[in-house]
């Protein structure tokens, strides 16, 4: 795929954050665009803005991605609208700040079901209708903490090493059934969105301090400068797009040590990571 002019581009999570950034990204190319969130309100700021930006067409629907019936329907709507999918992204995620030992089941649950089961669902339902398409490309969004362990993050780590493990499967599947569908894995590194300000957090963690933290020390890329970075891997046809300074460094650090880069992480979260017994917290 060369060009996303006159292509229907499904994106989830497109309420906000690299979700908003990529559809208007999209837009400025030609798109036709199939937008969904749980957040109506923000997602129907993204159509206006996306026409704005002269997209061919918007669709946008209130979807959530870790219901599955509603996954399926949403699917079958899209091709029946718009007549066929091009691409999908499979975007919509949250996030969860907080020690294992402290995270109930239901916490970890609402991270899996949405960043893992709703990037399951998406990729299930839409699967057919991009290999039907000719020239289909499946975008998943991953995570920095896709290619590394994070103290506090293992549920975000499960759920986003999953779309990893995931992703990459699928596209040698892809490769082996010689059907007509790319599939790239993105891991953005900090981005300045509000994943974090909307993140929730286990009791020993204050939410309003973690958010601070990312938003001061870890957030270096705009959004709009990932999508661009994501639009333009997806057009050069790149199976793993790593998005930021942050995570190609980190990857490289990973890469090269091996497992020992947990020690290390954990030598430096033990003296910044903010938590809520600390002073000042």
């Amino acid at each position: 795929m060369k060009t996303l002019d006159d292509k229907v581009v499904v994106i989830t999570g497109a309420g906000s954050g690299i979700g908003r950034a990529l559809a208007l990204n999209a837009a400025t190319r030609g798109a036709v665009l199939a937008l969904s969130d749980k957040d109506e309100v923000g997602l129907l700021e993204t159509a206006e803005l996306a026409r704005a930006h002269h997209a061919r067409d918007v669709h946008a629907d209130k979807v959530d991605v870790a219901d599955r019936a509603a996954m399926r329907e949403y699917a079958a709507s899209v091709r029946a609208d718009l007549g066929r999918v091009d691409v999908l992204v499979n975007n919509a995620g949250v996030a969860l700040h907080g020690d294992f030992e402290e995270t109930s089941y239901e916490q970890l649950e609402w991270v899996m079901n949405v960043n893992f089961w709703g990037v399951v669902h998406g990729s299930k339902e839409f699967l057919p209708h991009l290999i039907e398409s000719g020239d289909g490309h499946l975008v998943n969004i991953s995570s920095l903490f896709g290619l590394m362990g994070m103290p506090g993050q293992s549920a975000y780590n499960a759920s986003k090493f999953g779309v990893r493990g995931f992703t990459e499967a699928l596209r040698t599947e892809m490769l082996v059934a010689r059907h007509p569908v790319q599939v790239s894995c993105v891991h953005p590194g900090g981005i300045k969105t509000a994943i974090a300000r909307n993140a929730r957090t286990t009791a020993a963690h204050d939410q309003q301090t973690v958010a601070d933290f990312f938003d001061r020390k870890l957030a270096r890329t705009t959004a709009e400068k990932a999508a661009q970075v994501i639009v333009e891997g997806v057009l050069a046809g790149r199976p793993r797009i790593v998005v930021g300074a942050d995570a190609r460094l980190l990857d490289a650090w990973v890469r090269l040590v091996g497992a020992r880069y947990q020690s290390g992480v954990a030598r430096v979260a033990g003296k910044v990571v903010p938590k809520s017994d600390r002073r000042g917290c």
